[in-house]
Formats: structure tokens, sequence, C-alpha cells
């Protein structure tokens, strides 16, 4: 909604009409004084300075009202000092740990006990970095104030001994113990007080005159009052917020005092880029950082699209960023306008009933709607990437489902007249690797299809795992002739890695072998392999092959596991992708093609319609079970994450009318490990107790207790890590029971392996693999079908 109505003022704002009488920016925007004023006469604040710049320049300051009501009357002034509050957040700490880890001192994702071992204390020894400059820590909202307490070390110490109110990474809880925590480890690291830190590599170099820790006395007549204190005493030229107060005036959360002209040369520093910070490092903390299934939009310290987000008004994409505080200030940055706006308040004089938020929203409105705001092709590639008109990265941006009408590979080969397929003189043998899936939009089978087919002799059919009928469960499975057409079925599928692989006798008598089968989405679903496997047997014998592309059932739009070692190839990963890798098998196909230089003759048939965020239920195809145990959307939907540990002992469902939709074994007590679970807040998914007896596999026969898990919000759940999360709480419920070493085969990732194994966070060992996550996203992108 926010694109397309910043879209249309874009095309307002642009239009012919408006090209032909141009006005000063200056003029357009004194549509901004009644705005500021009425909120004066209302008594939402005592008075402002708002400031906005546009490509480059100052294109509106202006003072407003009084900086002081009480003990006496003031007017404000354009150069007025204002406490910023929680703006110090950005302003001074974020910016101060970015500087760290430009410079290797600092890494985001390592645990804040690395640089303060003390910070490790009840249950906080895996909360990252990362979690503290998203507010993802889980820790509380504030220090405790009810006692008396006094001093920078006594906060520190108060701090380091807090308990998250909220397992870390599973939810936004915005908090100013974050970044007393951050301000600490400055201090810690760069063994320098975190005021001389930020004059020293911040304002001084920023030329920021007016910004300061603890403004001298000098400066107190320009400064704009607060707030009385307990004592009566009217706060100005003191920081208002009470726990940074208690620390003397310096803490990570608050206590800078700036100018909106000193302000404006830290913003339009944000937007050029600069030595204080250069433009990769700003472009990293002002995009999304939160968790990946988090709806709430996070950079680094700045704000993007949450419930804190009232100050980007109504017009501006959410690809631009900000925040508060608390006072009445507040700064609001658009790269893909090249655009800021900075309104200072003090709300909260002389009482603390005022309140700027909804003036920060209507200035931000009007500011979009006044001015002409042009978008470059690199940020316009910038907005759509963090709003997700391109690859979206939070479910709030998925389209959860829609009525679409896609057409599948066979579907368009047939409308094509099988053009690709048949030979231009004569007959074209052709070989097809399928199973009951491979069906078009009639409900015919492809083996059927292309026997009748013009130009083309059916000569060999190549069955998958669980055979051309997808109905078989072991590894047993012969070759033998189909009914309908009398051509011979080949398996591809056996115990033995020979009887997995085409034979290429046979396929030196074909001119081209078909593939056409649909796959779950998953690293570890043995499909994928045999496609590599005939990409390079086709090679091998001088044919080309020819992918008929289908959907990703899971959708292509989520990147999400850990990412197989390399050197540990097998027929459940056949080349190192992430568990969930979002890409069809023509893609796959491609990839595989190209990374592992097989260099065959390829040729993929694409679909039409099909959406990279469309869920299968939104193709309007029908379900066909790609094997005999994925045989709804759901099992599919939890299959990365339940089938990660479905080779150790536990049952998951097979042999049950729900595969991979429960998970239990008769050491497991239901209740203990759903209520556990449950206490994680793991996105997407809550989990039931339950009892059922599977009829095959693990515990054929006996009674299981465990867990349903029940699928919540599907575009929330990051079902690797929910696989991480299982593994997880057994190795800690019941060590001497679960037998996790298998998972070792279809993980194929030895760091989180080990990661498990030493019990550390589920969250955290999934942040390790974000970095891995981005590198290969880089070399899938060259790959993708559809956009």
């Amino acid at each position: 909604m926010f694109a397309a109505i910043f879209s249309l003022s874009l095309l307002a704002a642009t239009s012919p009409a408006a090209a032909t009488k141009p006005t000063p920016a200056s003029n357009r925007l004194g549509v901004l004084d009644p705005i500021v004023q009425d909120a004066i006469r209302e008594g939402q604040i005592p008075g402002a300075v708002l400031l906005v710049g546009h490509d480059g320049e100052v294109i509106y300051r202006k003072a407003f009202g009084n900086r002081s009501l009480e003990p006496h009357r003031e007017p404000m002034t354009v150069d007025t000092i204002f406490d910023i509050a929680s703006l110090t957040k950005v302003v001074a700490t974020t910016t101060a740990v970015m500087q760290l880890v430009q410079r290797g001192q600092v890494r985001i994702n390592d645990p804040v006990a690395k640089y303060i071992p003390e910070f490790a204390q009840n249950g906080k020894e895996d909360v990252t970095v990362r979690e503290l400059l998203t507010h993802y820590s889980g820790m509380p909202k504030d220090l405790d104030l009810s006692t008396p307490w006094q001093g920078r070390d006594k906060a520190f110490q108060m701090a380091y001994e807090e308990k998250p109110a909220f397992p870390p990474g599973s939810r936004l809880l915005y908090s100013d113990v974050n970044f007393i925590t951050l301000g600490a480890l400055v201090e810690r690291v760069s063994g320098t007080s975190l005021d001389a830190y930020c004059a020293q590599k911040i304002f001084v170099p920023l030329r920021m005159t007016r910004t300061h820790f603890l403004p001298p006395a000098v400066w107190r007549p320009k400064t704009a009052p607060t707030e009385f204190d307990q004592e009566g005493k009217m706060l100005r030229g003191v920081v208002h917020d009470p726990t940074a107060r208690r620390m003397g005036g310096v803490a990570g959360h608050s206590g800078v005092f700036s100018t909106a002209d000193d302000l404006s040369k830290f913003a339009q520093a944000l937007l050029n880029g600069s030595t204080v910070l250069p433009a990769l490092l700003v472009e990293k903390m002002t995009t999304p950082q939160q968790p990946p299934t988090a709806q709430e939009l996070r950079g680094f310290g700045w704000d993007i699209d949450s419930p804190y987000s009232s100050n980007r008004g109504e017009l501006l994409p959410v690809g631009s960023f900000g925040h508060t505080g608390f006072t009445g200030t507040s700064l609001w940055i658009d790269p893909t306008t090249r655009t800021y706006i900075i309104l200072l308040t003090n709300a909260v004089h002389p009482r603390g009933k005022g309140s700027a938020i909804a003036l920060r929203s209507k200035v931000a409105t009007a500011v979009a709607a006044a001015i002409p705001l042009s978008v470059s092709a690199r940020e316009e590639l910038r907005w759509k990437s963090i709003t997700g008109y391109n690859e979206a990265q939070t479910a709030a941006r998925h389209v959860a489902f829609r009525n679409g009408t896609v057409l599948s590979g066979i579907d368009v080969l047939e409308s094509q007249n099988f053009d690709p397929v048949r030979a231009t003189t004569g007959r074209k043998r052709i070989g097809v690797l399928t199973n009951q899936t491979g069906v078009d939009v009639r409900g015919r089978r492809t083996i059927d299809v292309l026997a009748q087919a013009p130009g083309i002799s059916l000569e060999a059919i190549f069955s998958p795992e669980h055979g051309v009928t997808g109905t078989l469960d072991t590894t047993d499975v012969g070759n033998s002739r189909d009914a309908a057409t009398g051509v011979a079925v080949y398996s591809v599928y056996g115990a033995k890695d020979t009887a997995r692989h085409p034979p290429l006798d046979v396929l030196k008598n074909l001119d081209a072998v078909v593939v056409d089968i649909q796959n779950a989405g998953a690293r570890f679903y043995t499909y994928e392999t045999t496609l590599g496997y005939f990409l390079e047997g086709a090679a091998k014998a001088g044919i080309e092959i020819i992918v008929l592309d289908r959907p990703d059932p899971i959708t292509g739009s989520f990147v999400q596991g850990p990412i197989s070692d390399a050197g540990h190839e097998s027929f459940t990963n056949y080349f190192p992708v992430p568990v969930r890798h979002g890409m069809t098998m023509g893609e796959l196909a491609k990839m595989f093609n190209a990374e592992r230089n097989i260099n065959a003759k390829l040729t993929v048939v694409p679909m039409t319609g099909w959406m990279r965020g469309d869920w299968y239920d939104s193709t309007g195809l029908a379900w066909v079970s790609p094997s005999p145990n994925l045989r709804s959307l759901t099992g599919a939907t939890l299959y990365p994450g339940v089938g990660l540990v479905e080779g150790t002992n536990v049952s998951v469902g097979r042999g049950t009318d729900t595969p991979f939709e429960v998970l239990g074994a008769p050491w497991i007590k239901g209740r203990e490990l759903a209520q556990y679970l449950n206490a994680r807040n793991i996105s997407g998914v809550r989990f039931v107790p339950v009892n059922f007896t599977p009829d095959a596999s693990n515990y054929a026969g006996q009674k299981c207790e465990g867990v349903n898990l029940i699928v919540t919000e599907r575009n929330a759940l990051d079902a690797p890590e929910l696989g991480i999360e299982l593994a997880s709480a057994l190795h800690k419920l019941y060590p001497d029971q679960f037998q996790m070493e298998r998972m070792k085969e279809l993980l194929l990732n030895e760091s989180a392996y080990s990661a498990i194994a030493e019990g550390q966070d589920p969250r955290r060992i999934a942040n390790d693999w974000r970095e891995p996550l981005e590198k290969f996203q880089q070399l899938r992108e060259k790959y993708l079908i559809y956009k």
C-alpha cells in the first residue's frame, strides 16, 4: 500500500502540468507552517524546530512557538539545543558500534559475552550484538528504577544481571537495556568512554559543533528545557531520561544534546557516505537485519517498518528509516528520494503531558506530498527489495495466498505444439524422467501426452525414488514396463549408488531426455540429485535434456537453513545449497549444469503465471503427493525442518495419517516437550501434546508421546531453523535417550551440528548461517527464471 501511494505521489509531482509551473521547494513547503502551528495551539508541543533536506540541500528550516513556557517564556530559535533522547541510540551508539565493526573489532553475530563476559548471566550467553542492535534480544525495556541506585558501574552491573523477558530472537521488544549494554561494549572494546569516543570519532569529524553528551553550562540559555524533576526543578541541559540521569548523563540509550543543523549534517553524511561511516556500512545498518521470519523491519539501531514508524508518514516508502526520542524529537531519512526530515520539540515540557506523535506523521506526509520526489533506478531497486516487491524478506510482505492460474512446463509444451522437443524431420527418440506428479492441467500423464505427440518417439521411461507411480517406500525398485504405452520403465533408484544413475547405454540410444517431476523444495529430497545425475548422463551421452518446470510448492521466495559443507556430496546432497533453497527444478538444473561444469545441452520449458511468492495452493494446480509421505502442503511446509531429525531415533509420523506433522517417541513426554517448545516462541508454529502409534518406520506398533506441529503462519515459519529447535529441545530434555548422530546425514553442516551438541541457542546457530546465505543468494540470482 505504501508503495502504491508513494508511486501516485511521484506521478503527481512529476506530471507535465506541474513541470510547466515550477515552484521553489521552500514555497511548496509553506504547507508545513499551519501543521506545526496547529499542534502548538492544541497544546501538543510548546514549540518546534523543523528542518527538511532534499537532494543535498536544506530546503526548509524554521522555528515555531516557544522553547520554554516555565518558569518563564522564551521564543524558540532555529539554533535551540535539544535533549534528543533516544536519537542517541542511532546518532551515537549505533554509529560507534558500526565503526568498530568496520575496523574488525566487533562482529555483528558474535555473542555479546565475547566482549563482556559478565553479560553471560541468566541465560544471555548466546545473545548476540545483532539482537541488541535490532531489539530482538528479549531484554526488558528498562532497568529497575523502583529502588535507589546511582552510577554507571551499577547500571552496567544491573544490565549484565538482567534475565531476558522472552527467548532471544523470538520477538521485538524495544529496550533501553540493549543500548545501555551496547554503550558498555563500545567502551570495553575501544578503551574510551562513550562520550569521548563519540566526540572524537563522530561529532568532531562531522563538524557537529553543538552536539554533546553533558552539554557545557554555557549552552544552557540556548537549551530547550524538558520537565520538572522529582524535586520540582526544571531539567535544562540535564538529560531527561531518569536512567541516563542516574548514570551521570552518559548512556548508550540517551544523553546526547544536539541541534537541527547538526543533525542535518549527520543525515546528509548518511546519504552521501563519509569517512565516519562509509556507504556500504550505512547500507548494512539501514536495511532489514531482524530475524528473517520477523514481521517488523529493523535495521541496526534504525527503525524501518514497525509500530514505532509513525514519523515516516503515509507517503514515504518503507525503504526509508528513522528513529524518535521520548522528549519529542525525530529524524527520518529516505535514501530513495534523498530526503530527510528533522523535527525537534520538547513536547514533555513543562509537565510531561505533550506528544509529538501525530505531528511527526502529518509533517512527513506533507513533505512527501509537497516536493517532487524522484527515484533513481538504483534506489528503486533498494526500495523494492526492502518492501518485498521483488523478493520479500518478512512475512508481512509476502502475499499469503492468491487465486493464480499457473501452467506447468508440460502444459506450456503442449501449447507450443511440442516444438522444443519434437524433431523437425522424422521422429525424435526421447526418454522421460517422471512419476505420478508428471500430469498436465487436465490430469493426463506426461507419459501419455508425449507418447501421442507429433514428431516424438517415446523410447524409455525413467522412474525416481518411490517408482513411476510414487507408491513404493523401499530401495528394492526394479525395472518394469508401462501398462498403458508398453514402454520400458528403468528404475533409477536403489540401495547402491550405481542403481541411482541412468544407464548410459540406454541414454546413448536416445536424442533427448525430458524431465517432468514435482520437487519438494528441500535440499535432501532425492529428486534433485536424480536431476543432477541425468544432467551428467546426458552430457556423457551427448544428448539433450529438457526440463518441464513445476512450482516450488513452498514458494521460491525463502532461502533458509545451513548450507551443506563442501565435499559431502551424496544422494541427499547433490550440490552445496541451503536446506530450503527456494528454487524450481528448472532453476536448479541451470545452476547444477553451470556450477558443476557439466555443460549438458539443457533446455528449460518454464511455467507461465507462477510468482516466486506463490505457495502451491495459489497456483490453481491439483496437489499430487510427490512421495508417499508428503501428502499435503502442510506436510511439505514442515518437511525442511522436521525432515532434519527423521534420521534419528524419533518418529516423524511415517505410518500415520499426518507424516511430518507429528513428532514423538516412547521416551518423550508430550506435555513437557510441547511446553518447552511453545515457550521458545518459535515464529509461525505452535505445539500440541499428542499420542500416536505409527504402523511403519520408527517405533512401528509402539505408542509414542510427542507433539503435533500446528502451522499458524507459514510465511513466518523458518522450517530449517525449526528443525534445529527440535533437535536442540530433544538434546536438552532427553540427553540420554535422543541419539542425534544420524542427523549429520541430512544436516551436512558440521558447524551447526557441533553447536547443537554444545547446547548453543538455536537462534544463535541460525545467525551463524546468515552470511553464507547472503553469498548463496548472489550465486542463486544468476539462475532464477521467475522474478
